[in-house]
């Protein structure tokens, strides 16, 4: 819009001009708008080459950095993409751009796929003086070491004289916005050619997870009378709930009320006492009932303990309770220190054993009740125990961890599905959303346990897909039911010559259970099988499940 001096004026020279003049006008504006139009330059491409890389367990850095490189292409720069299991150690110190993506698993370990990047840079110490590079950190803030494997790749090649692009970025569950704003700034850099000077990484920045307040609606103890296990199937009702077969669901489980209760009397102070722990206020009894591991406390709370009560304890696993009774802090200050150095609860993951498609406004979990030896004497696990405990309509919160490492194919695609125990879990989600989504695919189970009678999990439900086709074969394996131990990788065997036509047929496989021995064992079974029924050697086997693997063909989701 014009101002209104300038519209009068306008307006005054128009009112006096013919009609050959104002074409004439007309054609003369047009001449000026099209040259200035000609005049500004246009957005340039950047260019450079970028290599990025990511270190991967349940998928989420390999989502992102695909869609990274994808962005980086349009953009103009040449990208190479690899996984870090599968990128060559020695082009590092060769890199012009580096950037990786890695997640942080268990105790602030990196992912398996990243463990040999992971030793190369802290044991190999490359000169990095060379390299550009920046890393972007996946993590769970609900666990004590948050985005510690990404820390440590930022710290390490800055140390071996690596320059940053960007600093690290450290993200939560919710990942995508801060993560393309870190993707966004880094490659601007890169296109543009900046010179890159050593700068220091920013404060965390992160969103927290949606948290559903789920109640129970049925458990049930899915092993009969005799058996050595219990192995519990959960319901659970919670609104607006989204996740997809494969995705897990993180629970923070409740302290025993007992072991508090000791705890408290111990700490000689008042349960209803309100303290502050990160930001926020909580009664004692409140917190060391929801928020605070008081079990088995890594040897870093240990150690931290020690320096407050000014003991030498040894570093050692332990409960806060024998920590008390063995060495009791000296006055309230030394009590408050202590709650202050203890970590919060971890969240356990279960994977979701149903499908939305056939349980609406429900998720279902398949819990083992944990049970092992400490000191001489029989303990649970936190979780499972916890679980195991709860009564219908108790309420309970979680949220849903995705897995994008652990999804299904194509309708059409058929698939071999390898779950003994509860890895039998994600296989009832598997099969229920294709049976109700009209999956044209076949459906093969593999399943083992110890017994038959006992241990046989969802057995009349499995009885009734193989009836109705909705699993096309399955076969079990029930170890302790004969003299010689029968597993699944034995069933595997005995069908070797179909499982490996299924497999050069285009069917997806997929295990999930213990990761040792199970899927190593499992592992070693279909290694077998491509070498004998595919007539190759052991190193064309080895390639043939590689290329398996890089087809997204096989996947695991083992703990």
């Amino acid at each position: 819009m014009l101002e209104e001096v300038k519209l009068n004026e306008l307006n005054y020279l128009v009112e006096r001009l013919s009609r050959e003049e104002l074409v004439w006008l007309n054609g003369y504006v047009s001449g000026l708008i099209k040259n200035s139009l000609k005049s500004e330059p246009k957005s340039a491409k950047l260019s450079g080459k970028l290599t990025i890389t990511f270190g991967t367990e349940t998928g989420n850095s390999k989502k992102i950095a695909t869609e990274f490189a994808t962005k980086a292409r349009k953009q103009g720069l040449t990208v190479k993409l690899a996984s870090l299991d599968q990128y060559r150690l020695s082009d590092l110190s060769k890199e012009e751009n580096f950037i990786t993506v890695i997640s942080t698993h268990g105790e602030g370990e990196p992912p398996s796929a990243a463990k040999k990047f992971f030793s190369h840079i802290h044991e190999s110490k490359p000169d990095l003086s060379k390299l550009r590079y920046s890393v972007l950190a996946l993590g769970d803030s609900a666990y004590p070491l948050f985005c510690k494997a990404g820390e440590d790749v930022d710290t390490q090649l800055a140390t071996l004289g690596g320059n940053r692009i960007s600093p690290l970025q450290k993200c939560d569950v919710d990942f995508e916005t801060d993560a393309l704003e870190w993707f966004n700034r880094s490659v601007n850099v890169i296109g543009n050619g900046e010179h890159v000077t050593p700068i220091q990484a920013t404060p965390v920045k992160h969103v927290g997870r949606k948290i559903y307040t789920g109640k129970i609606l049925a458990k049930v103890n899915l092993n009969g009378s005799g058996s050595a296990k219990e192995t519990y199937h959960i319901e659970i009702s919670a609104d607006d709930l989204a996740y997809q077969p494969g995705d897990s669901i993180g629970i923070v489980p409740q302290n025993p009320k007992g072991e508090v209760e000791s705890i408290i009397q111990l700490l000689a102070v008042d349960q209803k006492k309100t303290v502050q722990y990160k930001d926020h206020e909580y009664s004692i009894d409140e917190l060391l009932t929801n928020k605070l591991a008081i079990s088995y406390l890594p040897e870093r709370v240990v150690s931290k303990y020690a320096v407050i009560v000014k003991q030498n304890i040894p570093a050692v696993r332990i409960d806060l309770i024998d920590l008390l009774k063995i060495y009791p802090p000296q006055g309230e200050n030394q009590v408050d220190e202590i709650l202050q150095g203890l970590e919060l609860i971890t969240p356990r993951l279960y994977s979701i054993s149903s499908s939305l498609q056939a349980h609406d406004g429900e998720v279902h979990i398949t819990v083992a009740r944990n049970c092992f030896q400490f000191d001489g004497i029989t303990r649970h696990g936190l979780c499972s125990d916890y679980l195991s405990r709860l009564s219908d309509e108790s309420r309970i919160e979680f949220y849903v961890h995705k897995n994008f490492q652990f999804r299904l194919p194509a309708p059409n695609k058929d698939i071999i599905m390898i779950g003994p125990g509860t890895g039998i879990a994600p296989f009832r989600s598997f099969v229920e959303e294709r049976v109700n989504t009209g999956a044209e695919g076949k459906n093969w189970l593999f399943f083992g346990d110890q017994h038959f009678a006992s241990d046989f999990l969802y057995q009349t439900e499995w009885q009734d897909y193989v009836k109705t086709g909705g699993l096309t074969k399955m076969n079990v394996a029930f170890s302790r039911d004969q003299q010689e131990k029968i597993y699944v990788q034995h069933k595997m065997l005995r069908h070797a010559a179909e499982f490996f036509k299924w497999i050069e047929s285009g069917a997806y496989l997929y295990v999930c259970g213990a990761k040792e021995p199970m899927s190593s064992d499992v592992e070693k079974t279909l290694l077998e099988i491509i070498k004998t029924e595919g007539q190759k050697t052991t190193e064309q086997a080895q390639d043939y499940l590689n290329q398996l693997i890089e087809e997204g063909r096989y996947l695991k989701d083992v703990y």
